[in-house]
């Protein structure tokens, strides 16, 4: 009994340091945005009313839940989710496309090229990604390095306008995460065991159907991880289409910012920022929990 005892300590000592972590960097971040939400505006520094106040010996508890009532009934933040999921969802599957075949052919080369590459896909990490965006901009303006150069060889008679649109904001977004789904998928294509891919092969499979039936399924956990490396972040993206997409973009991210910063309204953009929370967090959970009932 004493050595079952002293077992489960030392797993709550184990697990202890991670979950304080969460709970310090996830937890009580939003359990303060929560509050925020939770409150009226004001002018003043903060510019939220607090939710607990004293009134002698009683203590008082203001919430307002007209905030959330706000959001949900402003068609304005309606087509900013929907906007952003949208541009989430193409940007994963463009991201996809181009990462699965760089990754399978990271993963087929010889041991001692894999470093290299893997490397050379990390390397875009060692610059600021402001930097990186700016960039962009010079290479995809109306005089840009693009444009310069299919007027030149004479593919075009006038310059593309690519700037300031949802193509500019595509372009961007994959750019910039494309190695959180190449990583995954990477991980698990060169961990997976080719005597599989071989025995498929003997016993008649051409070349697509030993990919399609055995190295396809093997990496899902590897796609499925990148696509949620990409899609979560991406549907709060602010610096990208801000930059590339220009002032019309309307996404959830700039929306945020923009009651934050311009309209002073903490309390809206903190319910603009819980509601988008729970639109991520929900089907995760949810398609979590079906997993697990299919595992058992």
């Amino acid at each position: 009994m004493a050595s079952v005892g002293s077992s489960r300590w030392r797993q709550r000592m184990l697990i202890a340091p991670p979950f304080l972590w969460l709970v310090v960097m996830s937890l009580l971040p939003f359990i303060l945005v929560l509050a925020i939400a939770l409150s009226s505006v004001r002018v003043g520094m903060p510019p939220y009313k607090p939710l607990f106040t004293w009134n002698g010996a009683l203590l008082n508890i203001s919430l307002n839940f007209e905030n959330f009532q706000f959001v949900l009934s402003n068609s304005i933040y309606a087509r900013a989710y929907l906007n952003s999921v949208k541009i989430a969802l193409i940007s994963t599957a463009l991201t996809l496309l181009l990462a699965y075949p760089l990754a399978y052919g990271i993963s087929r080369c010889r041991d001692n090229w894999r470093s290299l590459l893997v490397f050379l896909v990390i390397v875009p990490f060692w610059s600021s990604l402001l930097i990186r965006v700016y960039s962009w901009m010079v290479i995809l303006s109306n005089d840009g390095l693009l444009n310069s150069l299919l007027l030149k060889i004479g593919l075009i008679d006038q310059p593309l306008h690519i700037m300031n649109t949802q193509t500019a904001i595509y372009i961007g977004i994959v750019y910039t995460y494309l190695p959180f789904m190449v990583l995954p998928i990477y991980s698990n294509l060169a961990a997976a065991d080719r005597t599989l891919i071989e025995a498929a092969r003997d016993l008649g499979c051409s070349s697509f159907q030993a990919f399609w039936r055995v190295t396809f399924p093997l990496s899902l956990p590897g796609v499925a991880a990148g696509c949620a490396l990409v899609f979560i972040p991406v549907i709060g993206e602010f610096v990208v289409p801000d930059l590339l997409g220009g002032a019309d973009t309307q996404m959830i991210g700039r929306t945020i910012w923009m009651e934050f910063f311009n309209n002073r309204d903490w309390p809206v953009a903190s319910a603009v920022t819980v509601l988008l929370l729970a639109l991520l967090v929900i089907p995760i959970v949810l398609l979590q929990s079906r997993l697990s009932k299919a595992r058992v």
